[in-house]
């Protein structure tokens, strides 16, 4: 049993194990809502609301990393990759980042704790790419106005069977 009363009396292995529990209960927050609405409404419903709701999250997401990070306006590629690594469901999942060239980064899930519970349960792989690309496009802008973001692979359409997904950022045109 855990000694501390409080969060602040917690130590500093405690504490980087609680944020392993804060991440995974989010995520499972998040995959119970969508579950929920999923039902509901079917999943293409779900989906657009998924969206909207990603659309707000994501900004202000990136909004309280840019300021705990220190990243400043505009960060480029090396803010991005910072960010991204610090995201909250960032200690969940196996993922790798590639630079690819100077002006263009790949994310890619190796792991993905939201399809493998949806397998699971024997359900459909979520057909995650229409939300990701608000996802990570609004994510990689608010670090930097100027990232285009693409998807490489990405249910339903995976064209690179070894990740769960993979998202290139490119700064520029």
């Amino acid at each position: 049993m855990i000694k501390a009363d409080r969060i602040g009396e917690l130590s500093r292995e405690e504490l980087l194990q609680l944020t392993q529990v804060y991440a995974k209960n989010w995520l499972a927050h998040d995959g119970s809502w969508f579950l929920s609405i999923e039902e509901k409404y079917g999943l293409a419903k779900s989906i657009e609301i998924d969206i909207e709701s990603w659309r707000k999250f994501t900004v202000i997401e990136a909004a309280r990393l840019i300021e705990f990070l220190q990243l400043g306006k505009n960060s480029g590629l090396s803010g991005l990759k910072k960010a991204l690594a610090f995201r909250l469901y960032a200690s969940l999942n196996e993922d790798e980042m590639v630079l690819i060239d100077e002006n263009t980064l790949e994310y890619r899930v190796k792991t993905c704790r939201v399809q493998q519970a949806r397998r699971r349960k024997k359900l459909a792989d979520f057909p995650c790419q229409p939300v990701g690309l608000v996802e990570y496009g609004l994510f990689a802008s608010a670090i930097d106005a100027d990232f285009h973001t693409e998807v490489v692979s990405c249910p339903p359409n995976i064209t690179r069977p070894d990740h769960y997904c993979i998202w290139r950022f490119r700064l520029g045109a």
